[in-house]
């Protein structure tokens, strides 16, 4: 049996610690096993010929084998009031206080996920967790009237241990056709983000915009993965866009998982991108990099060690942490917008639209333009060397 099984040498440990008088969560520290493990198996496994619950281990392996044991008629097929509840709760209609069903149809059942952008049918939709918890509220002394939210997502699921009709899927909030194995659910969507790059640990300098030199930066997107990259200077408004020209093969050679990043944004091509051009500007005035949690710099590490910059990740759904960014990218949506193919663009033109950017004068800086205030901190640098932007 496998290791996610407790074995007949660990329910006689069991059976011998619990005589100890060890509570609980002694034994399951000693076994290595989560104490709702040990907790579940002394309940369910336990003696009920005597007088008292009395935990043996012979008997405990008995239970356990004979519940295991293979084929077992789901308790949906042999319990049609079960089944009528559980389906009432998954599919049951909306109803107006006279009666009548209201909501759209919805699509034919196809075997295929929830509709995109279109309608669903309003239904009850209840999830497996909901219907199994409440169970137990609505029938208290009918422990007929028992089933885990488990076993109602295999009925739905799992071929051959079906009760339920296979559409009844749609009716659950994600209307995914395939269920998604718990491993890749368990996966971090922003595995590149550590505790030290998060934007709490950005240095106080940056919010009050007295100190030039720290950037916000971001992708804009258009059609068939085209993208270019924005940075702008929080306290100038200065704006830089990077090109990002799709790969040699984009198009031609066939899409492979875990293969090369043609589109023009992958990590690496990022890292280089965004290093070329921000090394043109004085250390002075590379402080600091803020990004948002796109996987395109998740070469963040290589990019620090290039170019010193500290590389800050905004929170998830947090657009304001980076807001200077979010509203330079509104404005040069004017210029790129959405639904189209960036890719059009040479570098020389999407220069000239940060060019244009930054000569238009600002509220916010007094009228001044992005150019004119970045190149007045340029100026105050001009001891060490540095040219200006004129």
């Amino acid at each position: 049996m496998s290791g996610r099984y407790l074995s007949f040498v660990e329910r006689e440990d069991i059976a011998i610690f619990r005589a100890q008088g060890l509570g609980v969560r002694e034994v399951a520290r000693r076994l290595g096993r989560s104490p709702s493990t040990i907790s579940r198996e002394v309940r369910r496994n336990a003696s009920t010929r005597t007088w008292r619950l009395e935990y043996k281990a012979s008997t405990a392996q008995w239970h356990a084998e004979r519940r295991a044991r293979r084929p077992k008629a789901a308790k949906l097929v042999t319990n049609p009031r079960l089944r009528g509840y559980v389906q009432d709760r998954l599919s049951g209609a909306v109803r107006a206080p006279d009666g009548g069903v209201l909501g759209p149809d919805g699509p034919e059942w196809k075997g295929r996920n929830k509709p995109h952008r279109g309608d669903r049918r309003w239904v009850q939709g209840w999830s497996p967790e909901q219907i199994s918890k409440r169970l137990r509220l609505d029938f208290p002394d009918d422990d007929g009237m028992r089933i885990s939210h488990e076993a109602i997502y295999q009925a739905l699921y799992v071929q051959g241990r079906g009760a339920l009709q296979r559409e009844l899927v749609a009716c659950l909030r994600t209307g995914r056709a395939l269920r998604v194995p718990r491993s890749r659910a368990r996966q971090r969507a922003w595995g590149h983000v550590t505790s030290e790059v998060l934007i709490s640990e950005r240095p106080a300098e940056v919010e009050d915009r007295a100190v030039p030199g720290h950037w916000e930066g971001d992708l804009l997107i258009g059609l068939q993965r085209s993208a270019i990259g924005t940075l702008v200077e929080r306290t100038t408004r200065f704006t830089m866009l990077i090109h990002l020209p799709r790969e040699v093969g984009y198009g031609v050679i066939p899409r492979t998982k875990n293969g090369p990043a043609l589109a023009g944004y992958g990590a690496v091509t990022m890292k280089n991108a965004l290093a070329s051009t921000m090394t043109t500007l004085p250390e002075q005035l590379r402080r600091s990099l803020t990004w948002d949690r796109g996987k395109e710099l998740s070469q963040h590490a290589a990019f620090k060690v290039e170019t010193g910059i500290p590389v800050y990740f905004a929170d998830p759904q947090s657009p304001w942490q980076r807001g200077t960014n979010e509203n330079t990218n509104g404005l040069l949506r004017q210029y790129f917008p959405k639904g189209t193919d960036l890719a059009r663009w040479n570098a020389e033109e999407i220069h000239a639209v940060a060019d244009t950017l930054n000569h238009r004068p600002r509220k916010t800086l007094g009228w001044k333009t992005p150019a004119e205030a970045f190149n007045e901190h340029l100026l105050s640098l001009e001891p060490a060397g540095v040219a200006t932007t004129d």
